[in-house]
């Protein structure tokens, strides 16, 4: 798997979005020493606490489960009508995620990989998104031609790059600048 990416934020001139792109770099940038699990809770409480003021204030109902899967922190919001939350594509969803690592970042000064979930989605989407990496790597087997697959987030590249690195004969790469960023899948060297 090749993953690279640019800063979240270019040429933007609002200070919100210039702080979400140094949390966003931060991120990606740590490859120091993994965090402490206590660490990571902590994480989780803040994250839970974030997205419990903005249902409260968006007046939805939702039950908020924090959890530590990976390595990393994880808040689930389950609850019936919060497909609004999710938005098209997961697009309201991803943004919400950022706003809450940098609710984290302000509280503990340190980025955050925190995964938000909400109604499922994230679960959904990645059965989804393995089909289609199963799909383009039979087709790359089939044709031995590149496969290059639609623009994805972040996210949904990563499930797609996991189900290709677990298959023989493929391997897949990103290519291209955001949000227009696709994976390629082609047979293995």
């Amino acid at each position: 798997m090749t993953e690279t990416s640019s800063p979240a934020a270019t040429g933007t001139e609002n200070a919100g979005d210039e702080e979400i792109a140094e949390v966003a770099e931060a991120t990606e940038e740590k490859t120091a020493a993994p965090t402490s699990e206590g660490d990571l809770f902590r994480q989780s409480e803040i994250a839970a606490d974030y997205v419990e003021g903005l249902l409260d204030i968006l007046d939805y109902d939702g039950d908020i489960d924090e959890l530590i899967q990976n390595g990393r922190p994880v808040v689930e919001v389950v609850g019936g009508r919060l497909q609004a939350l999710v938005g098209q594509r997961g697009a309201t969803l991803e943004a919400l995620q950022e706003l809450t690592r940098l609710a984290i970042f302000r509280q503990t000064g340190s980025p955050s990989r925190l995964l938000l979930d909400v109604g499922g989605y994230r679960a959904a989407r990645r059965k989804e998104l393995g089909a289609i990496a199963k799909n383009a790597a039979e087709k790359v087997k089939e044709y031995g031609e590149p496969v290059r697959l639609e623009p994805m987030s972040a996210f949904e590249r990563k499930c797609v790059h996991d189900v290709i690195n677990a298959l023989a004969g493929v391997e897949s790469e990103s290519e291209g600048v955001e949000p227009s960023r696709r994976i390629v899948v082609r047979p293995s060297a």
